[in-house]
């Protein structure tokens, strides 16, 4: 009988027993829990014979689930995270091997695709944060540019999970790009480090450095006449 899409956990308990054979099923086997079944052993599940196959490598498990006809995604329950986490798949061992064999013949050309994806990546990435810079001094015309640079590179850098990430960020939304510009303010010409740095509470430091800020901004938000000297 073919069986897809099923799910398999990797048990966290110890004494429980399978409920088809009464096997014992100690801390880190495979398990299916079912409703009406119960807690059972691979073999019982109809999985008997199966092997495993970890995350990490996605053209090898694409491969392996697509030339298997049994399979099933093992996950792990998370006590940290209070979730049930991907741990990789349980998959036939004739089609593991065959998909070891063709992700070796083409392992070249992928990592080619990856090297020209990641090229494509930094310069659009870089696009982003000249056009993120530019957005400042519009907005901040007074701002010099070598901060505006600073801004943006720290604002906008990837997986950092900064404002310059957000998704009103890179539609260049005005309160976002005064969020970046206000932040690096409040680290950069402000008493604000060294307020954290003595224990003060986070929104009482804030607070403390709040018209500091304000004054800095202000500043920053005055055009530039002809007669002014370049921005640094």
């Amino acid at each position: 009988m073919e069986i897809r899409n099923q799910v398999v956990w990797i048990s966290h308990k110890d004494g429980e027993r399978c409920a088809g054979c009464a096997a014992g099923l100690e801390r880190g086997r495979f398990v299916q829990v079912h409703r009406e079944q119960g807690v059972r052993c691979m073999k019982c599940a109809g999985f008997g014979g199966l092997v495993f196959l970890p995350s990490g490598d996605a053209a090898l498990t694409r491969r392996a689930a697509a030339g298997s006809s049994r399979r099933a995604v093992v996950v792990k329950f998370s006590r940290a995270r209070k979730r049930n986490e991907r741990q990789g798949m349980l998959v036939e061992e004739a089609a593991l091997a065959l998909a070891r064999e063709q992700c070796a013949k083409d392992a070249a050309e992928r990592e080619k695709g990856r090297n020209k994806r990641r090229i494509r990546d930094q310069v659009a990435d870089e696009e982003y944060r000249r056009e993120f810079q530019r957005r400042i001094l519009e907005r901040f015309p007074s701002c010099p540019a070598g901060e505006a640079k600073a801004i943006a590179e720290h604002a906008c850098r990837k997986y950092s999970g900064r404002v310059g990430r957000s998704a009103a960020a890179k539609e260049f939304d005005s309160q976002a790009i005064e969020l970046a510009v206000r932040a690096h303010v409040r680290h950069a010409h402000t008493e604000y480090d060294d307020l954290m740095a003595e224990e003060l509470d986070r929104f009482e430091a804030r607070a403390e450095v709040r018209d500091g800020i304000d004054r800095v901004l202000e500043l920053w938000r005055a055009p530039v006449s002809s007669a002014d000297t370049p921005r640094s």
